[in-house]
């Protein structure tokens, strides 16, 4: 099967995605109903935690499915998604705390898996030019 490992992660991130948005609809819900935030923080800091995954989520999924398919590491690309995954658990819910601490954490390493990501793209694009490939 081609692209084993994108394919698994864009299902593990369609679940965090709705896992992040029953968060918020569960507030709603419970609460007055409505749309936006309500005036109610904890439901601002779920919509703001799910609105910056949806942000950052195409990006790396697009760059582990072009990876993948230029011949990237399959331990590498699972490494950083895992990575990923966790540090969007992480930041959902280090956005409802006082300090932010955990919201740093979480956006610190969905930056650095990123970052991770964007390099190896554009090594491999280099490293492919240089053979002709680009």
């Amino acid at each position: 099967m081609p692209l084993p490992t994108s394919l698994g992660f864009a299902g593990a991130f369609a679940l965090l995605n709705l896992w992040l948005a029953y968060r918020c609809v569960r507030i709603r819900v419970n609460g007055p109903g409505g749309v936006g935030d309500l005036g109610i923080p904890e439901l601002l800091a779920r919509m703001r935690a799910h609105a910056n995954f949806v942000e950052y989520t195409p990006f790396v999924l697009i760059l582990m499915v072009l990876l993948e398919y230029a011949g990237g590491s399959r331990a590498w690309l699972q490494g950083l998604g895992a990575a990923y995954i966790v540090a969007r658990v992480v930041h959902a819910f280090g956005m409802e705390r006082p300090k932010f601490t955990m919201q740093f954490i979480g956006a610190l390493v969905t930056w650095l898996v990123l970052l991770a990501l964007a390099v190896w793209a554009i090594c491999l694009a280099i490293h492919a030019e240089g053979r002709g490939g680009i």
